[in-house]
């Protein structure tokens, strides 16, 4: 697949997937109802998976309230369907490659969730809870098809959440991670209701993919998320993206100049929707030309993260790895990883590897805090052969996900909990195998996906089933029990899965490791 046919497929994916958003082609299905706690859900049943979509477990957050701590949904009367996706949350348009991640659809109460389950009633199943990634302001849960997990004895639990502005806006008012506040009411919602659906509230599973598991990372240390999951999976991504309130306080400050509003949570919401999106999209452009990866990115072939959690001192007291150093989270089970050439995502779609120049390797090493007259050389032995496009999509993953990952882990040596590492990587073909080992690439095989032709833009036409089999197989087994067929990660041996078409334990996988011993990524 060329450069051009892949922006036309990714515009053909998004079309299909509003397509199954709203129900369209689709024959009617069985029905099933589920009594909550608000009142009772009507969902669908077809090939003996039960899926309700777009169930409210907050009130919509309209006028005032859309940069406000999220508040319970209210109840209501007779039976409320839930047969198609719920509204989603207010967002920039999405530029390819992820367009087709996020379709939108309009509408109020965007603080919905989505459930397929094999057996509502009292089966206690083990319970798996969905954060999409999307950088903070992009992302939707049409995209990601729970079935597969229902299939084979989980349920499963996809969030919507609000992005951008709305979810992390911090203006020093005592008001912070919003977003954050939102996920954890989702799984207070799980607590409360997830039995009636065949849920077990014990036996709960977190997981997210790049921005979902940052947050995942960071519901790990936050107080209020305290005994509401037993087990966190977490890919490509760490909690390791966090803001000092100096940093969030001036993006905020920000945001209000291109505004040019009061700076209060009223006055921005009364601005409204497209004029805060237009605002945010200035803002973001502004920080394009001050590229700083400690703090919003823009360094060579990466995008601006405007948005992150902040360290506020009350939601979020403190860096969830410096957390995690001192105990918070050691009773979860932990599964994390990443994919061996996350960086290539942010590249292949848009120039070929060939055209990244030595300059752009080097400017990125120094951004990320390495001696470049050390790092060049390590890396080149490390992997030889590479050109510098190939080097820079290993140097991004490395800082932002596979280093994070191993700190993590190590954070966690005299933790009772299980401690399990992976890396993702087996190459896609896509653009003549330049796209390789990218960011995202697991999530087809994770979801067992792989038939679903909005995912072939990625996996291309004939993605290996095996592969879907070994990954699929290993997050039901770690949902089910928190433990998997390889060793736990310790310091001494460093065991990792990796996922390819043979998988296979290896120790101490990042080539590179000991080159960051001591570099302060954050």
């Amino acid at each position: 697949m060329n450069r051009r046919d892949f922006l036309h497929f990714t515009a053909a994916a998004s079309a299909l997937t509003g397509l199954a958003a709203t129900g369209c082609g689709a024959s009617d299905p069985a029905e099933t109802i589920v009594t909550t706690r608000a009142g009772r859900v009507r969902g669908a049943v077809a090939d003996g998976i039960h899926v309700f979509k777009g169930v409210p477990y907050a009130a919509p957050p309209q006028g005032a309230r859309r940069y406000l701590p999220p508040q319970p949904a209210e109840a209501w009367s007779g039976v409320r369907d839930a047969l198609d996706f719920g509204p989603t949350s207010p967002q920039p348009p999405t530029p390819p490659p992820l367009e087709a991640f996020a379709p939108p659809i309009p509408g109020a109460d965007y603080l919905n969730l989505n459930i397929w389950t094999p057996e509502p009633g009292s089966t206690r199943l083990p319970v798996l809870v969905w954060i999409f990634g999307g950088g903070f302001d992009t992302g939707a849960t049409p995209f990601y098809d729970g079935s597969a997990f229902a299939r084979d004895g989980v349920l499963l639990v996809s969030i919507n959440y609000r992005l951008g502005a709305e979810g992390f806006l911090f203006l020093d008012d005592g008001v912070a991670n919003v977003a954050l506040l939102d996920q954890i009411m989702t799984l207070e919602w799980v607590r409360d209701n997830i039995a009636a659906f065949g849920g077990d509230p014990a036996n709960v599973t977190i997981f997210g993919q790049s921005a979902g598991a940052m947050a995942v990372g960071t519901l790990l240390t936050m107080p209020r998320a305290n005994g509401l999951f037993r087990r966190a999976i977490l890919e490509s991504g760490a909690g390791n993206l966090c803001y000092s309130t100096d940093t969030a306080r001036e993006l905020g400050r920000r945001l209000i100049a291109k505004l040019d509003v009061a700076p209060t949570r009223e006055a921005v919401a009364a601005a409204g929707v497209d004029r805060v999106l237009a605002a945010q999209a200035a803002v973001m452009g502004d920080l394009a030309r001050q590229p700083n990866p400690q703090q919003w990115g823009g360094e060579p072939g990466c995008r601006i993260n405007m948005w992150r959690p902040t360290l506020d001192g009350e939601t979020l007291p403190s860096k969830p790895i410096d957390a995690a150093l001192v105990g918070a989270s050691a009773d979860i089970d932990l599964l994390i990883g990443h994919n061996s050439e996350e960086g290539r995502l942010s590249i292949v779609p848009f120039r070929s590897l060939d055209s990244v120049t030595e300059a752009e390797l080097g400017t990125a090493m120094r951004l990320y805090r390495l001696p470049a007259e050390q790092a060049l050389p390590a890396y080149r032995a490390a992997y030889p052969g590479a050109n510098p496009g190939a080097l820079l999509s290993i140097l991004q993953a490395d800082w932002f996900y596979t280093i994070p990952g191993i700190r993590l882990a190590e954070a966690r040596a005299t933790a009772p909990a299980a401690t399990y590492m992976y890396e993702f990587a087996w190459r896609s073909p896509q653009f003549d195998g330049e796209l390789g080992a990218c960011h995202f690439l697991e999530v087809p095989f994770v979801f067992d996906q792989l038939h679903d032709e909005q995912m072939r833009w990625i996996t291309g036409p004939n993605p290996p089933q095996q592969l879907a089999d070994s990954v699929h197989g290993a997050w039901v087994r770690f949902a089910e029990s928190g433990r998997l067929d390889w060793l736990q990660y310790e310091s001494t041996h460093r065991s990792s899965m990796r996922f390819d078409l043979e998988p296979t334990v290896v120790d101490d996988s990042c080539r590179v490791r000991e080159l960051w011993e001591g570099v302060d990524l954050y």
